[in-house]
């Protein structure tokens, strides 16, 4: 931007203003100016005010008015929240199973725009984009010194033709850019390299910001930065210069005490926070945290919090900007300079040091007494349900027989004692029954960014070794580092070797087990599951066990902390009592108990001497490509538009463009839509559209046999988002979905409008064949889990215009309305179930017109098959004004299109 243009930016509170550092003067939009135009600033939540910050400093009178800087600015605690929020982010990121549909959109919009007559070009991201590829390795080979070079091998062999579309992505878009695999996971590559805290251009500087194509984005609320998860659709939008759009917010606060106690981690504390968030309610809300506990907690801590976000519900889970952020940014790196600069823009603006009780007004206050906080897993289907160490027996036995639809596993008491010899197909013996723990990862960026987690697992294992525990042969077990930094410390610490005595092996820098690539279990083991139906256990440091999530045949999966993960992987199993119950035997025969490993804290802070040090940081974030022979060997295809092959099975262009016009559609009624679905509570977008293994007997496994694909190739669900036909045919495809249309049968199958079972795909794709448009019923906390697009994507393309639910999740709900599908909600008290519906009958949505307005009262008229009526008054979850304009234009993208076209 210009001096001249800067200037001629509007200005209307007069808060264009200087601040100084290194003997230099530098401009910001100052929040503090706004006291003196009446607004009172200092009592509005930080996360408040930093939004507040980029709604001054890009109003324009067009995307920003003067009315919305108001609105906020006078945001009051208790109000009801009505307006709509325009907000412009920095900057844009993205991991690869959502950056690469991303880069397919953009792929046909140019192809669109083209098809008009105009220049290709004007379809360009306005801020920077980084995409991180991380979630394309999968562990197929584990506990071995080659486990991460022939890891990295199959993954590059896999996915050649995504590497290949990307980096068309890079040379024909000015501002994206690509980390290669092999470098991290996205968050913790944001963490610790891209984040920068404050930016600058035109000559203001400003707070960083950014959304990101993955849920868990609420990392970087951790160091103090806005940011959280949106759909791919979404992040389109705001990369072609569409704000973020969303309702003023509550914010709850929660103010945290005290310290953690002995034995006792971050893990334990973030697991605690978001049981305790998702039972306060705080679904679309940003949550904020304050406090002397919270000053005293390190980023590495802040962020694992942050980072759960989404499991607790909130938009965000934000700590403020203190001194804590800044040491952060100098031992991660950042240049002593920057850093300075950092303390004085955050100093100027008021925004520095977490607020202390009383100093902020927030919608609901919360408390915690971190020495309150015990030592607990989560599961075995849920984040959220957690469970203290001690209790995790008596919890899995209750798990196990409790009835599926109150999340058990509805198994019989009797068969729980059951178990049968294994022979590895490394010739190992092993005994397996429901309880064996057949997966330990340590995994997720929620854990491997937090050195002191990963160090004490490398300081228990290293004991554990020294009294000659081993592994139980039937666990997979693996180590995936969010960043190449963590094998640096733990080598240099000494610790690595012992990991690997006991399996724990670097398998890859990826997300690998946490997004469901954990690759294939032992044959053996998993012929014995399987013909046993044996309830095993997956234990992992992520921060999802969604059912079918971390591999399809192990159906209880608890998330704990790095040495708890290495603790049971030595156990076996989890059905035990590890605060009492020895987990295995010494080489001198004695029984060895968690409290004999486990590190102290002063063991813990000796070793973290070794594991931040800044000049490691720098070595391993520069120059990727050098780093990285396979990426470079990777080829290129050149030009601004690109060339689709009707023959990939990765990369296709979607149909979202086809037939596109200038004209918008127009609102009417929904009439004779038939069920395609009615689903229970807790649907998550796992379940919607799973990222995992292809099933050969399933839609998408025939449809890749039928195009010559050897099943050894199918690769995974995430890795083929490029392709709509995989995609559209994986929707509800999940082996764990379970249909109350079928009764509550466990596939992705459905009523057929003959009346047969058949495939929800080959149901849907009938129903198309009659012209019937679709709906799907669902529970509380519809779509909860990962921000994907293709969850909206794949309902829009199989015909669903309708979904009604209980509840929704924040994303999911964006994302339908993004792709023009409807979102209705069910009046307290009212249920797929009161209502008695078996998808017999078929549904008409009254009073949908153009006049709609945000969240207004429609009727859900319900005919059944002997013809009687029911008028059930149902939400319209179309929550702003905008998206009533992205319903209008069939989408969230032909509408941002339409805008393009009209300007050029």
């Amino acid at each position: 931007m210009t001096k001249q243009n800067l200037m001629s930016l509007p200005n209307p509170f007069h808060t264009l203003q200087t601040f100084s550092v290194n003997g230099a003067s530098h401009k910001f939009y100052s929040l503090p100016a706004l006291e003196q135009a009446g607004f009172n600033v200092k009592r509005l939540p930080v996360s408040i005010r930093l939004v507040l910050e980029s709604l001054l400093r890009n109003c324009d009178g067009k995307r920003v008015s003067e009315p919305a800087i108001k609105a906020l600015g006078t945001w009051a605690a208790k109000a009801a929240r009505t307006e709509e929020i325009p907000f412009v982010v920095a900057r844009i990121v993205l991991q690869d199973f959502t950056g690469v549909p991303l880069l397919v959109d953009l792929a046909a919009m140019r192809s669109a725009v083209t098809k008009l007559g105009k220049n290709p070009k004007i379809i360009e991201p306005l801020v920077p984009v980084d995409l991180v590829v991380d979630h394309s390795v999968q562990v197929d080979f584990a506990g071995s010194a080659a486990a991460l070079a022939k890891n990295l091998e199959l993954e590059f062999s896999r996915n050649r033709e995504r590497y290949q579309f990307l980096k068309w992505g890079m040379q024909a878009f000015d501002t994206f850019k690509v980390v290669p695999p092999g470098i991290g996971i996205v968050h913790q590559v944001n963490l610790e390299y891209l984040a920068k805290g404050v930016l600058h251009a035109g000559g203001i500087y400003y707070p960083d910001t950014l959304v990101g194509t993955d849920s868990h984005t609420t990392m970087i609320n951790g160091l103090g930065i806005v940011g959280w998860g949106v759909g791919g659709i979404e992040a389109e939008a705001g990369m072609l210069g569409q704000p973020v759009y969303f309702l003023t917010p509550d914010v709850v606060g929660v103010q945290l005490t005290g310290a953690l106690r002995e034995g006792v981690t971050a893990t334990d504390l973030a697991l605690t926070l978001t049981q305790t968030l998702r039972q306060a309610k705080v679904v679309g809300k940003f949550v904020e945290f304050y406090g002397p506990g919270a000053a005293a907690l390190p980023v590495v801590d802040r962020a694992m919090i942050a980072n759960m976000a989404p499991e607790y519900g909130a938009t965000m889970g934000f700590f403020p900007i203190d001194a804590e952020c800044s040491n952060y940014l100098r031992a991660t790196g950042r240049d002593e300079q920057h850093v300075a600069l950092y303390e004085a823009y955050y100093q100027a603006q008021g925004l520095w040091g977490i607020p202390q009780q009383g100093e902020i007004d927030y919608s609901q206050d919360l408390a915690l007494d971190l020495a309150s906080v015990v030592p607990s897993v989560a599961g075995p289907k849920r984040p959220q349900d957690r469970i203290e160490l001690p209790n995790l027996q008596r919890e899995f036995f209750a798990a196990y027989q409790r009835p599926v639809n109150e999340n058990g596993f509805g198994k019989l008491r009797a068969d729980f004692s059951k178990s049968v010899k294994v022979e590895t197909t490394a010739k190992k013996k092993a005994r397996i029954s429901s309880g064996s723990v057949v997966i330990a990862a340590i995994t997720s960026c929620t854990n491997t960014s937090n050195p002191s987690v990963m160090l004490a697992a490398g300081l228990l294992a290293k004991k554990a070794v020294e009294k000659g525990l081993k592994v139980n042969p039937a666990v997979k077990a693996s180590l995936a580092p969010g960043s190449r930094v963590v094998t640096d410390y733990l080598k240099k610490t000494g610790l690595q070797p012992y990991l690997n005595k006991l399996r724990f092996n670097t398998v890859g820098y990826g997300c690998t087990t946490c997004i469901g690539n954990s690759g294939p279990l032992d044959s053996n083991v998993e012929e014995a599951i399987v013909k046993n139906d044996f309830i095993t256990a997956s234990v992992l440091s992520g921060n999802r066990n969604f059912e079918a999530r971390v591999h399809q045949n192990v159906k209880s999966n608890f998330l704990m902390s790095p040495p708890l993960v290495v603790a049971f992987a030595l156990a076996g199993r989890v059905d035990l009592d590890l605060s009492c119950e020895p987990l295995g035997t010494g080489k001198d025969g004695a029984p060895v108990y968690l409290a004999d490993l486990w590190p102290s804290l002063a063991e813990v802070r000796d070793a973290m001497q070794s594991a931040l040090k800044p000049e490691v940081f720098r070595k391993l974030y520069k120059n990727f490509a050098a780093q990285n022979p396979k990426w470079n060997e990777i080829p290129s295809s050149i030009g601004n538009v690109y060339e689709f092959d009707a023959k990939s099975t990765y990369i296709q262009e979607p149909p979202f463009f086809a037939n596109f016009g200038l004209t918008p559609g127009s609102i009417k009624p929904i009439t004779g839509a038939r069920a395609l679905g009615i689903f229970g509570d807790s649907v998550t977008t796992d379940h919607i559209s799973p990222a995992g293994a292809i099933k050969k007997s399933a839609p998408a496994g025939k449809f890749l046999v039928e195009s010559g694909v050897a099943f050894e190739d199918f690769n995974s669900y995430g890795s083929r988002r490029g392709n709509d036909r995989i995609m559209t045919r994986g929707t509800f495809a999940n082996v764990r979905i379970k249909n109350l249309m079928l009764g509550g049968e466990e596939g992705g199958n459905t009523v057929g409008p003959d009346g047969a079972k058949v495939s929800i795909y080959d149901a849907a794709m009938a129903h198309q064949k009659n012209g019937t448009p679709l709906i799907i019923l669902a529970g509380q906390e519809y779509g909860t889990g990962s921000s994907r697009d293709w969850a909206a994507k794949g309902t829009n393309l199989l015909g669903v215009k309708v979904v009604v639910a209980q509840s929704f999740e924040r994303i999911h709900r964006s994302n339908l309305v993004g792709m023009g599908v409807l979102p209705l909600q069910f009046k307290e008290g009212t249920t797929a179930q009161t209502l008695k519906l078996d998808g017999t009958e078929s549904y008409d949505v009254v009073g949908l017109d153009a006049s709609i307005k945000p969240q207004q009262d429609l009727t859900l008229k319900i005919t059944r098959q002997n013809g009687a009526v029911e008028n059930v008054s149902v939400r319209c979850r179309i929550d702003t004004p905008i998206e009533i304009d992205y319903y209008q234009h069939g989408g969230i993208l032909p509408y941002v299109l339409r805008q393009i076209v009209a300007r050029n």
